[in-house]
């Protein structure tokens, strides 16, 4: 039967006007119907649209109500500091000039601040004392607007810019660290002539604009019409702070008066008054006065403002004089004794509570005076008796026990490597651990087992006398790279190494070795405060800060022109507060809760490219942490990204940053640091600059030492080593370290020979002559604590 032909059927589907019109959706129903992708799509365009337009009104509406803010009535006057880039520039003249254009017409400039009816404007001029570092940096720290001044006539040959002097790069250098606000420079004594003008007008630019922020405008400023130009360009432009400054209440003082309690004429009552900005004030809350220290709130007076911008016309000049006007209380708010911050500054330790600290001073002599009666009596024991038999016979005394930084007998296996599990003190067991990953392969134990004529014979420095034996060292040190190793050390020869070095211990891999951060801490450790977890800490105390602002419950507006009441004040420091107010600033800023207790707290440091001298470990130091000021002691260390042990360093290097640990009251970051360091008749010069990284007590930071020895005779993978350790019982002691050498070989301790503390020691590979054997060895270091924290009182 033959394959039937099947053709393709004909698509007749739209053949027809009614076949064509079954498809189609009726005009009723189509409003009924929704296309889902289409519609999906335009639903979310129109909402990604809606919700662009929603943040653009948002963002204006929050610059809207800056600029209303920074520019009402309600707002603070704002600052402008006029800093003279060299020590010919006339900052005088130039804040007169400002002052008058300000001042109502025909009225003399009484206060640096003036209220403005023409501009709509109130604004406080300060001038910044050339050749006062410490003056100039408190008057950046609440400046609003820096006007850099410099004077076109004038050229400093001794510096880059022509136009800036020594001390002038060193501010800007420090206000850059500290946090640069809205900048202006003005430009000075230029010449009448127009040609000539413009000339040095274009260099004078061209030389200073690399040394500031490319949004810097530089202003003409010799005529009024000038000045004119820059203040209403100045009332609406849109001025920009450090983050860190917009975290904290802070006042600077317009007037400082003190007030000698009757009960008590040692400590007296200190009243600041000023504006309030950045943020609302509680009563509450703590207060830092700058240079002087944290204080308590009787209460706070809320004053009329003596600068309003909205004055009546029959108010005369006189009535803006603050030493002639009486000031009106508004009104008063007091403390609440159940809400008040207690000032707590170190913790009050329980002598029950077992915290782990060294032993003290006292301890140890005692100790080591028990030591010495024990080995000074014989004990009669069996014959054949083993030691740790020995150790289980009582004595009839009450004499104490060893304690861990005393040496023990010459049988004793003496220190353990801290390497997570006890390293083993036998010969095979040192061997194996020692090497079993080095490149060069293990030790073999015939290698180890082999016998030399050393080892029955002895030494041939054997009859040497201690000051033959520190010529031979120095001699044989004069020869090596001690440059290279900063860490070695001399074993002492009076004293012996188990002894001296007893708080060492040895490590087995400096990254990887466990080592407990709760572990012998010192006294200092139970007089601090530390947190589970730091960040959420500062995130809860922040958030409770602006709850508290929101709800407006005993606090202090932004703005408002305010007399604070700060108590038990020492009347020498309340005397020298106010007469430092009378030539620089007194600045009294809030504090956050916790922020008076102290802890250990770490910065990044760098040191300053302008300071040569150089900056020791433990040394006094001025550290200004955003308003705050401390004389502090800090250790400095690396930073180890992969580990969590950080090596110690003696001296603050330059060209790299560093990690300063000190104990300081805790503060929460950000905050930028500026370390000053200054001589007993010679100013404060700028050493460090930096930041504040974090608040941790835990902070792990290791003192590294090396004890350095010198082949006597060598024998492929053994030696014989001297000057290491000066008798065998050190030998004994510290023979479960590994050793190395500066040639790349590392070995470990056999056994001692002869009497004068030589060692033989067995290498992983063969060791050269002319080689150095290095053992090291680590301690946890700690900051010192700081005797006097505040500048201020120590001038007292």
């Amino acid at each position: 039967m033959g394959r039937v032909q099947v053709n393709k059927v004909h698509k007749s589907r739209f053949s027809t006007k009614s076949s064509r019109n079954i498809h189609k959706t009726s005009l009723q129903d189509k409003s009924r119907i929704a296309k889902s992708g289409a519609n999906v799509g335009k639903g979310a365009r129109a909402a990604r649209l809606q919700h662009n337009k929603m943040v653009r009104d948002q963002k204006r509406a929050a610059v809207l109500k800056e600029k209303r803010a920074a520019c009402g009535s309600m707002s603070p006057p704002r600052v402008i500091v006029l800093f003279g880039l060299s020590a010919m520039v006339n900052v005088d003249s130039m804040a007169v000039d400002l002052l008058k254009l300000l001042s109502p017409e025909e009225t003399a400039p009484v206060s640096s601040t003036v209220s403005s009816q023409e501009y709509r404007l109130r604004a406080t001029v300060l001038k910044a004392t050339h050749g006062d570092l410490v003056s100039c940096m408190e008057m950046t720290k609440v400046a609003d607007l820096i006007a850099f001044v410099a004077s076109a006539s004038s050229l400093c040959e001794d510096s880059d810019s022509y136009y800036i002097d020594s001390f002038g790069n060193q501010c800007l250098s420090v206000f850059r660290s500290l946090g640069l606000p809205s900048s202006v420079v003005f430009i000075r004594d230029l010449p009448s002539e127009i040609k000539r003008r413009n000339e040095l007008k274009k260099m004078c630019i061209s030389s200073l604009t690399p040394e500031f922020p490319e949004e810097c405008k530089f202003y003409p400023a010799d005529t009024k019409d000038e000045l004119h130009k820059f203040v209403g360009l100045f009332r609406e432009q849109r001025l920009t702070v450090p983050h860190w400054r917009n975290q904290r209440p802070y006042i600077f003082a317009h007037k400082v008066d003190m007030v000698v309690d009757q009960d008590n004429p040692v400590k007296s009552t200190i009243y600041i008054t000023g504006y309030l900005r950045a943020r609302s004030l509680s009563v509450n809350q703590l207060v830092h006065i700058s240079g002087v220290g944290d204080f308590q709130l009787g209460k706070i007076d809320i004053l009329k403002d003596p600068y309003p911008l909205n004055a009546r016309k029959e108010h005369n000049a006189m009535d803006s004089d603050e030493n002639n006007e009486e000031e009106q209380v508004i009104r008063t708010l007091s403390t609440d004794p159940m809400k008040q911050e207690e000032l707590l500054v170190e913790n009050v330790p329980d002598p029950l509570a077992g915290e782990q600290t060294w032993p003290t001073e006292e301890e140890m002599a005692k100790a080591e005076r028990s030591q010495k009666l024990k080995k000074l009596k014989k004990r009669i024991l069996p014959q054949g008796t083993s030691e740790y038999q020995a150790a289980w016979i009582l004595d009839d005394s009450d004499e104490e026990d060893l304690t861990s930084d005393d040496y023990t007998d010459g049988n004793d296996d003496g220190m353990v490597l801290d390497e997570g599990d006890t390293a083993p003190t036998s010969d095979k067991g040192v061997k194996d651990s020692f090497f079993e990953d080095d490149e060069h392969g293990s030790l073999r134990l015939r290698d180890s087992d082999e016998e030399t004529e050393t080892d029955s014979i002895m030494m041939d420095t054997e009859d040497l006398t201690k000051e033959q034996i520190k010529e031979e060292i120095q001699r044989i040190k004069a020869h090596a790279e001690d440059e290279e190793f900063p860490d070695e050390v001399d074993t002492p020869l009076d004293v012996p190494a188990r002894k001296r070095f007893a708080r060492y211990r040895g490590l087995k891999s400096f990254r990887t070795s466990q080592w407990d951060p709760k572990e012998s801490l010192p006294p200092e450790y139970a007089r601090i405060f530390a947190f589970d977890n730091f960040k959420r800490t500062q995130k809860h105390v922040c958030a409770k800060a602006s709850d508290i602002e929101k709800t407006g419950e005993d606090c202090v507006p932004v703005g408002t022109y305010t007399r604070l009441e700060i108590k038990e004040i020492p009347s020498s420091v309340a005397s020298n507060l106010c007469t430092i107010s009378k030539k620089s600033l007194v600045v009294a800023s809030g504090l956050f809760q916790h922020e008076s207790k102290m802890s250990v707290l770490h910065f990044s440091v760098k040191k300053h490219d302008s300071y040569d001298a150089p900056i020791k470990a433990k040394e006094e130091l001025i550290f200004h942490m955003g308003f705050r000021q401390f004389v502090l002691r800090p250790i400095f260390s690396t930073d180890n990204i992969n580990s969590d042990k950080h090596k110690m360093e003696r001296y603050l290097h330059s060209g790299r940053f560093s990690v300063a640990s000190v104990y300081a009251p805790i503060c929460f970051p950000p905050l930028p640091l500026i370390v000053l360091k200054g001589g007993n008749s010679s100013p404060p010069s700028v050493a460090a600059v930096g930041s504040l990284r974090s608040v941790d007590p835990d902070r792990i930071i290791l003192k590294k030492i090396i004890l350095t020895g010198y082949p006597l005779r060598v024998s492929k993978l053994k030696a014989s080593v001297r000057y290491m350790f000066h008798c065998p019982e050190d030998v004994r002691w510290f023979k479960p370290v590994e050793v190395w050498t500066k040639c790349g070989r590392r070995g470990r301790i056999k056994e001692p020979v002869g009497t004068h503390g030589a060692m033989k020691c067995v290498f992983n590979g063969i060791l050269q002559q002319h080689d150095t054997v290095c053992m090291s060895l680590y301690k946890r270091v700690y900051p010192k604590w700081p005797e006097h924290r505040f500048p201020l009182l120590d001038a007292s």
